[in-house]
């Protein structure tokens, strides 16, 4: 066909029986082809190096024909300066898909910093425990479970069943919905004062708790940047932080006989029973309230312990112990049972304890001062070290005896029956023989 100028009615009017081309006029490169089917388009066709080019502009829907002579003209100086338009439309293709890639990329960045300003303490804390706390022991773990618990539980410790109180948040769960990035010193400066008046010791544990979290989320690359850890080093917060003194109470070797003689004029023989055994094994409050008659062998008299630190621990079970056990109701799997604590076992010794300590006018000595004053009494019979530490159930303080000394029971029998006596003697009870130890009896 001659070439013709194109117009839209001339391009309307084009409709050959087979494929055709209406070249233009204006701009000879350039063609509108028509297909059966009916489709237009504006061609491209060009030569370099004495070769054929045929680039497809667009549809004649999408395209004005001046749009399309002005591509066609781009596409012939691409030619006369020796490119290769088909080549330049592919560095093209790639050069608008790496500047919409860096869009996208620009987008999600935004959007991910955004996230990461709005993160809040409570997500942040969930993460930190995941990651850290396989390397916590048991009493760690409770420390951070604590200290984020929502509070409003029924508390029975202590009380009959269907009375007692509810509990208090943790310390650091009013502070778990605020943003990370809301951590500076005027805000913990607030929740330490909060909390110094719930009891500045527990405030100051829970500070400790706090500071080791911030200190954590600053070397982790998603919370960088927006978490303040010197918020905890800054004189505002550091001066609410009141310093915990370390106990010092403990039993006087005078005051054993007036102890011992309240102590067992209590009503409840479990009670007198659990602060005498406290007393003259050295455990750990939880330790004697969790023991169950299948940790005790009276025939090879050893009880066996569950330990914070190890575990577990066999100590010795001295003869004079072995009588207060023995005497013990077995009322369910717990020796020291109650059957007014929905648990089965006892859960509050100290009330009891204070009382007799009330009526023998001594200090209010605690559950914990107890166990002090096992440690403290050994010293009158010259107890090695390492032995008192390893029936308390202490980490061993020394190179030898971390990696050297492990006393068979038969020995720490030995010194424990020794410093037994010697407190009974001190406390003028008449002492059992040792040949005399109860055997256990059946569970009822």
């Amino acid at each position: 066909m001659p070439r013709q100028r194109l117009t839209l009615p001339r391009i309307a009017a084009f409709s050959p029986k087979t494929e055709g081309y209406l070249w233009d006029e204006d701009m000879p490169r350039l063609a509108v082809r028509a297909r059966p089917s009916g489709a237009k388009s504006f061609l491209f066709k060009g030569a370099l190096n004495y070769q054929s080019i045929r680039i497809t502009i667009g549809s004649v829907d999408a395209w004005t024909i001046e749009a399309a002579r002005d591509e066609a003209r781009r596409f012939q100086r691409m030619i006369d300066d020796g490119k290769d338009p088909r080549e330049v439309l592919r560095e093209e293709g790639r050069a608008r898909e790496a500047e919409d890639a860096a869009k996208v990329a620009a987008v999600n960045a935004a959007q991910e910093e955004q996230r990461r300003q709005s993160v809040a303490v409570g997500e942040a804390w969930a993460a930190y425990v995941a990651a850290r706390s396989h390397k916590w022991g048991d009493s760690h773990k409770r420390d951070h479970e604590k200290a984020i618990q929502p509070g409003g539980e029924h508390i029975t410790r202590g009380r009959k069943k269907g009375q007692g109180e509810y509990s208090l948040p943790g310390m650091v769960h009013s502070l778990l919905t605020e943003p990370l990035k809301d951590l500076n010193p005027g805000r913990l400066s607030v929740w330490m004062q909060e909390n110094n008046e719930r009891g500045p010791t527990e405030a100051a544990k829970n500070f400790r708790l706090l500071r080791a979290f911030l200190n954590w989320c600053a070397e982790r690359p998603e919370y960088s940047g927006i978490v303040r850890p010197e918020a905890c080093r800054d004189s505002e917060v550091r001066d609410r932080v009141q310093a915990t003194k370390a106990k010092a109470g403990c039993l006087q070797k005078e005051q054993l006989p007036l102890w011992f003689e309240h102590v067992k004029k209590l009503r409840n023989p479990v009670h007198s029973a659990y602060l005498q055994t406290t007393l003259l094994t050295g455990a750990r409050r939880e330790e004697l309230t969790g023991l169950t008659w299948d940790c005790i062998d009276f025939q090879w008299k050893s009880m066996t312990i569950r330990d914070k630190v190890e575990g577990e621990r066999t100590i010795p079970l001295t003869p004079y112990v072995a009588s207060l056990l023995d005497a013990l109701p077995r009322r369910s799997q717990w020796v020291f049972s109650s059957p007014s604590a929905e648990s089965g076992c006892l859960q509050e010794p100290l009330k009891p304890h204070k009382r007799a300590m009330a009526a023998a006018g001594l200090p209010p000595f605690t559950i914990q001062d107890l166990r002090r004053s096992f440690g403290t009494l050994t010293e009158w019979v010259e107890c090695p070290v390492g032995v008192v530490a390893q029936i308390q159930g202490h980490k061993p303080s020394a190179l030898a005896e971390k990696h050297y000394r492990r006393r068979p029971l038969d020995l720490l029998r030995m010194w424990h029956v020794k410093i037994e006596s010697w407190i009974l003697e001190q406390a003028d009870i008449e002492q059992p023989t040792e040949g005399a130890a109860p055997g256990l009896r059946a569970v009822k």
